[in-house]
């Protein structure tokens, strides 16, 4: 679409969005996708360090397995951050919300107490609180502002970028900083995420600043009931919410076991390692990319029910894989999931986001985050029993029927991505 006209030159409204100064005429996305890919690096790489690096760090200093084990409750934050998601749509920009937890996150993390791994218990416990707390409350902030930045036809292919962005970030955490660690020591890896964030933080203050949603104009701040009423006063919104808790749980289920799977069919470590930790994630990006890619082509409802199908396709695969148990076959199960669990991700963000009023992106995106992750807990303790009982390939088989009632409900979320917006849910 041309930016403006022979007759009239008058500039396409797209243009107007500020960047802090930066004069293109490039199409909005293409500045608005850095920003996307930045910000889900940043989002993605305390989770990183938290479930990478200091296990770790952990053992090496001597801790139990048991209580290593207990530090991962402090992950709760990540899970129940909507209980004070409104606070960051009743105050404050969210831009600015995600530079001062970058800021506080680099403090910790250069105060990071190494030195006193075995003595000072309390110390260490409050620091990864507080990494946790602050981790979730940066990412509230970060996909608010993402959904206040994007119009909906953006959002397949940025989701393709966030994914990859935050995959990148897992690795640098998880990956990078441990080998890090291993020449230098743990305090110089401490040093250089301090280090890093502070980067971030001065890179998010130039970021673009969307105009201005209703909850963020002064003087018209929405009442904390305000932020979930208009969506639950929405017809339909009942079959919404049930499709959001039953679209990924194929792949919930199935998940859990591909490892076990993986093992029992004779593959050495070294195999393991290479075709699920590395080609695996690989080929998720890939697939988020392609999904993304083709949800922007496509539309979001379409991408929801083809992209979604291949998904659910994918675990008959691995039922074959499981049954067949020839290297080929598992090493293509591995492949074709990946992939098409990563286009399936990118599409169903892209409507989590759609759905959601930009005035009131915060509370509304994390919890519907937290409904899509509440049936994981469940399945994955149930998943085990349904492996044991009826075996490695009937449960893969199984998977796929889980996954197929979230199709039925199709023709009832059509309306919310592809009908008319909530007003005011677009950007002024």
């Amino acid at each position: 679409m041309a930016f403006c006209t022979a007759k009239t030159l008058v500039p396409h409204p797209a243009i107007l969005i500020s960047l802090d100064g930066w004069m293109s005429t490039t199409p909005p996305l293409r500045r608005k996708l850095p920003w996307v890919a930045l910000l889900y690096f940043a989002e993605g790489f305390p989770f990183g360090f938290v479930n990478e690096v200091i296990p770790v760090a952990l053992r090496r200093a001597g801790f139990r397995l048991e209580t290593i084990g207990l530090f991962h409750l402090t992950g709760l934050a990540w899970t129940y951050k909507f209980a004070w998601a409104p606070l960051v749509d009743l105050w404050g920009r969210r831009k600015y919300w995600i530079v001062g937890c970058q800021v506080l996150l680099a403090v910790l993390f250069g105060l990071f107490p190494w030195s006193g791994l075995t003595e000072a218990h309390w110390a260490l416990w409050a620091t990864v609180i507080g990494l946790t707390v602050l981790s979730a409350t940066q990412d509230i902030a970060i996909d608010a502002y993402s959904i206040q930045l994007l119009e909906a036809r953006e959002m397949g292919l940025a989701n393709g970028v966030r994914v990859t962005a935050y995959r990148v970030a897992l690795i640098v955490a998880g990956g990078a900083l441990v080998v890090l660690a291993g020449r230098w020591g743990w305090s110089v890896t401490s040093q250089v995420a301090a280090g890093l964030f502070v980067l971030l933080a001065l890179l998010t203050l130039r970021a673009p600043n969307p105009f201005a949603s209703r909850g963020e104009d002064a003087g018209d701040r929405p009442s904390a009931r305000a932020l979930l009423k208009g969506f639950f006063q929405r017809p339909g919104w009942y079959n919404v919410v049930a499709f959001i808790f039953l679209f990924k749980l194929g792949d919930q289920a199935m998940s859990p076991m591909k490892r076990p799977f993986l093992v029992d069919a004779g593959l050495t470590l070294a195999e393991i390692g290479f075709l699920q930790g590395t080609l695996g994630m690989l080929m998720t990006v890939a697939g988020a990319l392609v999904g993304g890619w083709l949800t922007s082509r496509w539309g979001i409802f379409a991408g929801l029910w083809q992209l979604g199908l291949l998904q659910a396709l994918s675990n008959l695969l691995y039922a074959y894989a499981a049954w067949d148990r020839t290297r080929a076959w598992v090493g293509t199960a591995i492949v074709v999931e990946e992939f098409t669990g990563g286009m399936g991700t990118a599409a169903f963000l892209a409507f989590l986001m759609a759905v959601c009023d930009k005035r009131y992106a915060a509370t509304q995106y994390a919890l519907l985050s937290a409904l899509f992750g509440l049936p994981r807990t469940l399945v994955s303790a149930l998943s085990g029993v349904g492996a044991a009982h009826l075996g490695y390939s009937p449960y893969f088989a199984v998977t796929f029927i889980l996954a197929l009632p979230a199709f039925a409900l199709l023709p009832f979320v059509r309306p919310w991505v592809t009908g008319p917006q909530v007003p005011g849910a677009t950007s002024r």
